[in-house]
C-alpha cells in the first residue's frame, strides 16, 4: 500500500471530469487500499480518486468517529439518484483545501446508485454526515469543489490564497 500525494487547489486537475470505472478488478482493489490509507494519513474522512490524480469515478469514505472502529466505504461510479425535499448545513473541509472550512447547505438526505468493491450493483438510502460526505465526494468526481457553493467573494478569497502559497511552494 502507498500513500499518495495529494492534488491541492488551485491545480486544474480538481476541475476535471472522472470517467467511469470500466473494470473491477485486482489492480482497481489495490489502488482503493492506496486511497484508503492516504485518506487515513492525511487524515480525512472522504476521498474521490481526482484528488491523488486519477481521473476516474471512485470514492472512499469513513466517517467512524474517532473511538470507533473504522469502517470504510468503497463506491465505485457513484450516482446520486434520488434527493430528499429537506436541507442541511454542514461546515464542510476538503483534503485538497488544507485548513480551510465552510458552511455548505446540501440536501439532508440522497439516494445513490453505485458499485460495491466485487464489482455488484448496489443502492444506499443516506442522511446526516454521510450523506453529506457522498455529495461533496461526488462532486469532485464532477469537478465542483466544495467551495463552489459557497459566495462568489469568498471563493475568490480562497482561490487567490491557495494560488499565491502554489507559487511560493514552486519558489521555495
Amino acid at each position: 500500500m502507498t500513500i499518495k500525494p495529494l492534488i491541492l487547489l488551485p491545480d486544474p486537475v480538481l476541475r476535471q471530469q472522472s470517467e467511469p470505472v470500466e473494470r473491477v478488478d485486482a489492480e482497481l482493489d489495490g489502488f482503493i487500499e492506496d486511497m484508503l490509507e492516504t485518506m487515513y494519513d492525511a487524515p480525512g474522512i472522504g476521498l474521490a480518486a481526482i484528488q491523488v490524480g486519477v481521473p476516474r469515478r471512485l470514492l472512499v469514505i469513513d466517517i467512524a468517529g474517532k473511538d470507533e472502529p473504522k469502517n470504510p466505504q468503497v463506491f465505485i461510479n457513484p450516482e446520486v439518484v434520488a434527493t430528499g425535499d429537506g436541507v442541511s448545513v454542514y461546515e464542510e473541509g476538503c483534503l485538497s483545501i488544507p485548513d480551510y472550512y465552510a458552511d455548505v447547505e446540501r440536501p439532508e438526505s440522497i439516494t445513490v446508485r453505485y458499485l460495491d468493491r466485487k464489482g455488484d450493483q448496489q443502492t444506499i438510502d443516506a442522511d446526516g454526515l454521510l450523506a453529506t460526505c457522498l455529495q461533496h465526494e461526488i462532486d469532485h468526481l464532477n469537478g465542483v469543489l466544495f467551495i463552489d457553493h459557497i459566495s462568489k467573494l469568498k471563493r475568490d478569497m480562497v482561490v487567490r490564497k491557495f494560488t499565491k502559497l502554489a507559487r511560493q511552494r514552486v519558489t521555495a
